[in-house]
């Protein structure tokens, strides 16, 4: 029987820091795990892709603080696998880099217990690479030697072999060796390699958190010392550290440093994540509300089945389209079967998500606010002969502002409302995780997400600004005691990234 299809572990690289470095194999398991059982240095975003009955199992160690000892990790392995089909052993850069991940397959071996590997992205790759270090360079060198500091080289016969890792050509990389590091600079100097050696330090490679220093073998435990480099980190040995500072591709980006919380249903937080992260940041999706369906399933029904009858469809959210459409195509096939309905949308993302069914809008406000549409209705009015006896169909959410209906029934509109969706808390305990990783900024798109983000008891990181979608969002941002740091100029995703970009540079002056 394949794995697939029975009770198998698998032992997952997560890689180096950055969630975009996990694999594609990796995450496809992640999405369908009944258990995770990860380690500390694991990104909690990654957590966020489980299903949410998943199991979540803490083994992580940090230094000499460890939450299980590695016989009992590999005791609990084989026990999760008895309780579920798909357990996930989730491990920071690569299970078999220093990770102890041969130990734990060996142990499942010895039960029994089915497993597979899916390698990641080690730190001792990654680390230099986003520091602007080639661990290889034709110039250079051709050679590359990865070693441990743990324990501090020398101090344990037995375990490393310093003389060779000193006479080693090329580049030498050291994992886990920050705690010792001075020793360990001191004892590769005394098997014979050259103290004015180039070296480096790369603290949290490839997050938000990196940092790192270039020194030489003789000087780098000083440096590091001084800029308050610790665990977890990597060093680097040899002539390609000359090259950082050419090479540091990440310095130039204008967001890089800078850890963003986007609090964006599961649904939508796409386009702003991504545009985030190509501009630099470390990007943690953060749902503090998600999509329920609506408390009257069948008034929802009705409306939909009647929705061919009203001269206008009125669209207030992107949600409110893409529930509306699963809908109406479990009743009918064919999208011309809606009629010639006049179409309205309470902003760009909203018109985008009718755009991709084909359909074209009449009328949108540039911002995404229910009186910029009413406005935009009105300046419009003469084009379809105003709204008076005209029926509409005001798709929505559940806990929408009554704003369009009282101001289209002003204009002797006929308004029924078709409630789509409702909203409900996120996962506070996910939630909880994230923010203890702490955060330069937290964007808020609406003001349901600020409220909920209350409702579940969260509060903000140390030193943590606030980014705003709007006005509306702004002001219940303020009445919850949360001033915005920054609001976006337009009721976009495209504006909401400008003005955080704007906002970074000027943080940095």
């Amino acid at each position: 029987m394949e794995a697939e299809t029975s009770h198998c572990v698998y032992l997952v690289g997560a890689g180096p820091g950055d969630p975009r470095l996990m694999t594609l194999r990796g995450r496809e398991l992640l999405a369908r795990a009944d258990c995770v059982v990860y380690d500390a240095l694991v990104p909690r975003v990654m957590l966020g892709w489980c299903r949410e009955d998943c199991e979540f199992i803490d083994v992580g160690k940090r230094g000499r603080r460890h939450t299980l000892a590695q016989a009992q990790i590999n005791n609990l392995l084989v026990e999760c696998a008895q309780r579920h089909t798909c357990t996930v052993r989730l491990k920071g850069g690569d299970p078999f880099v220093f990770g102890r991940g041969g130990e734990e397959a060996a142990a499942l071996q010895t039960a029994g217990v089915t497993f597979e590997v899916v390698p990641g992205i080690s730190s001792a790759i990654a680390g230099p690479a986003y520091a602007g270090i080639p661990v290889t360079h034709r110039d250079c060198c051709s050679q590359l030697t990865i070693f441990t500091g743990h324990p501090a080289l020398g101090k344990e016969e037995g375990i490393l072999d310093v003389s060779s890792i000193a006479s080693s050509r090329g580049t030498k990389v050291m994992l886990m060796g920050m705690e010792q590091l001075g020793d360990s600079m001191r004892a590769l100097q005394s098997a014979g390699l050259a103290g004015n050696t180039p070296a480096a330090a790369v603290q949290w490679a490839t997050t938000a958190r990196q940092l790192h220093v270039q020194a030489t073998v003789a000087t780098l435990a000083e440096a590091a010392r001084k800029a308050h480099l610790s665990s977890p980190a990597v060093v680097i040995i040899g002539q390609v550290v000359q090259l950082a500072d050419a090479l540091d591709w990440r310095k130039h980006l204008p967001l890089s440093g800078l850890r963003i919380i986007v609090t964006r249903t599961r649904e939508q937080v796409g386009s702003l994540s991504h545009s985030l992260r190509e501009l630099g940041a470390e990007v943690a999706e953060m749902p503090t509300l998600r999509i329920v369906p609506p408390p009257n399933k069948q008034d929802f029904a009705k409306a939909v089945v009647g929705s061919p009858h009203h001269d206008w469809l009125v669209f207030s959210s992107p949600n409110g389209v893409e529930r509306f459409f699963e809908a109406f195509f479990s009743v009918y096939e064919d999208l011309r079967e809606l009629g010639g309905s006049r179409i309205a949308a309470l902003g760009p993302g909203t018109a985008q998500q009718l755009r991709k069914r084909g359909l074209m809008v009449d009328v949108m406000p540039k911002k995404a606010v229910a009186e910029e549409l009413i406005a935009e209705f009105d300046r419009k009015a003469d084009d379809f002969g105003g709204l008076a006896n005209s029926t509409m169909l005001w798709i929505h959410a559940q806990q929408a502002r009554d704003v369009i209906r009282c101001e289209l029934e002003k204009r002797k509109a006929i308004v029924d409302e078709c409630i789509a969706y409702d909203v409900a808390p996120g996962n506070a305990h996910y939630a909880s995780m994230l923010l203890e990783e702490g955060a330069d900024l937290i964007t808020f798109t609406s003001s349901s997400a600020a409220v909920h983000f209350v409702r579940m008891g969260l509060n903000l990181p140390e030193h943590c600004c606030i980014a705003s979608m709007g006005p509306i969002t702004s002001a219940a941002l303020h009445k919850l005691g949360m001033p915005p740091a920054l609001e976006a100029g337009l009721h976009t995703i495209p504006s909401l990234v400008e003005a955080i970009c704007r906002w970074a540079g000027t943080m940095r002056k």
